[in-house]
């Protein structure tokens, strides 16, 4: 019997066309074509998904993955992968360098550490090169177990740290879309800085391009997707002569050296360089860390208009320095002023970050560079940046601060001041009540992005500075090796 047939006579809205069974077998056969013509479609429609998943996973050319939010199943001609590669032009390949361009470096602790500083820096290297931790301010729980007295120095060790707990790794270079120096630059140099002659500062550098040039990672671009860290200033690796008097070593002046990226704390003028955060003394090791500290931030009050932690400088060309003191410290009270030429008075972070987090705005001119690490430490207090020079911090962190610096900051001409035609007091007091909360709430939301978190921890749902600087790093290269 056809299948037309078939459903006509069971068709209930069509009666009395309906055949009439004479018996009781009829009937029987007739059910069990009824039966074979409603199971006969659930099969084939199984058949097909068996098909579908055989044929279209498999098949060379298309891509099969699960929607994020809704779990659907999606085709889209591409690259075969059973499952979806989420490293795909994410994965780094860290070079395993000699021990003396890292491990040995810190291992005498001793030899990098100057006289002037506040301690060895063989306590620095605690906590994964957190320094020693911040036991207490007032008792309160938002000071233990991530707040660190982190030395600015340390960025190299911290972020090697990291790196080595980078998601997307791989020891094939061939998949690498960025290749990762571990070289302490910064600290290896500091070991010769002062009382060495030109060689013994060079040598390093020297050697580490000769041992990178013999890799096959290196031949493949010629160097332009490796990049390394320094936490000194780009400034410092950048010496064009041989004279001892002569500061820092020739590192980046190397010819196989420019190809490389330098994320340093502070650029020059090479292309190559490109900036990056001072680490803080905060280390959030999970994101209920840095979501309490803002709330706490927003609660405060601010009982000063602007503050200023410096010292003033002999040497340095211009006055600001001297004139920022100055009218800070004739601001009838609307100043707290930290002097930082008093022993040990602008290194302990606890006083540095009450300062911050008592005022609205805090003033940072260039101190012996154009950047500051307390632009940072200002900001980790949710207290709004004054700058009185572009370079200080405008031209410099491009992946981790707005372009639109008025949102987060205020700008004074060091030249306007100098010369009287504005003052610190009368620009500040223009800003109103309501700019005020819009651009300090602006600060606060900075935090995560300008925070290293605690190497042995993660966060979850935000990107701290490692995480821009990964992202900006492997965007840069990118487009270097595609030219």
């Amino acid at each position: 019997m056809k299948l037309h047939v078939l459903i006509s006579e069971f068709c209930a809205g069509n009666p009395t066309k309906n055949i009439k069974w004479k018996n009781q077998s009829k009937r029987k056969y007739c059910s069990n074509h009824f039966c074979f013509v409603l199971f006969f479609p659930v099969v084939l429609f199984f058949m097909l998904l068996c098909f579908n998943h055989l044929f279209f996973e498999n098949i060379k050319g298309f891509v099969y993955f699960h929607g994020k939010s809704t779990g659907s199943v999606t085709y889209f001609p591409g690259k075969l992968n059973e499952t979806e590669d989420s490293c795909l032009g994410r994965y780094i390949y860290i070079h395993d360098l000699p021990k003396r361009f890292n491990e040995d470096v810190i291992k005498d602790c001793q030899l990098i550490t100057r006289s002037t500083d506040k301690y060895s820096m063989c306590k620095s290297l605690e906590n994964s090169g957190l320094g020693p931790g911040i036991e207490a301010l007032n008792a309160s729980d938002l000071w233990k177990n991530s707040w660190f007295s982190t030395n600015q120095f340390m960025l190299e060790v911290i972020f090697h740290n990291r790196m080595k707990k980078y998601d997307c790794l791989t020891d094939d270079s061939a998949l690498a879309s960025a290749v990762f120096v571990p070289y302490y630059a910064g600290l290896d140099l500091r070991r010769y800085l002062w009382g060495f002659n030109t060689s013994m500062r060079d040598l390093s550098g020297i050697d580490l391009v000769a041992w990178l040039a013999r890799k096959p990672e290196w031949k493949r671009n010629s160097g332009t997707d490796h990049f390394l860290i320094s936490g000194r200033i780009a400034r410092d690796f950048r010496r064009k002569s041989n004279r001892k008097s002569d500061w820092g070593s020739n590192f980046r002046l190397l010819p196989q050296s420019e190809n490389i990226t330098m994320l340093t704390i502070e650029t020059g003028y090479s292309k190559n360089d490109v900036a990056i955060p001072y680490p803080t003394y905060f280390h959030p090791a999970n994101d209920f860390q840095v979501h309490q500290w803002q709330e706490f931030l927003r609660k405060q009050n601010r009982p000063y208009l602007f503050s200023f932690a410096g010292a003033r400088r002999s040497k340095q060309k211009g006055p600001i320095r001297a004139e920022i003191i100055d009218q800070c410290q004739a601001s009838n009270k609307l100043c707290n002023f930290m002097d930082c030429s008093l022993f040990n008075q602008c290194d302990d972070p606890v006083n540095l970050m009450s300062l911050f987090r008592s005022s609205v705005f805090c003033l940072q001119p260039p101190g012996d560079s154009l950047t500051r690490r307390s632009t940072f430490d200002s900001i980790l207090s949710g207290c709004i940046p004054v700058f009185f020079h572009p370079g200080s911090a405008y031209t410099q962190y491009v992946w981790h601060l707005p372009k639109d610096h008025n949102r987060y900051s205020v700008f004074i001409s060091s030249k306007d001041l100098r010369v009287g035609k504005v003052t610190i007091n009368q620009t500040l007091l223009q800003v109103s009540k309501d700019e005020q909360l819009a651009m300090r709430e602006e600060v606060i939301k900075l935090i995560p992005g300008i925070v290293y978190g605690d190497p042995r921890s993660r966060l979850e749902t935000m990107d701290d500075a490692f995480d821009l600087a990964i992202n900006g790093i492997l965007k840069r290269i990118k487009v270097l090796t595609k030219n």
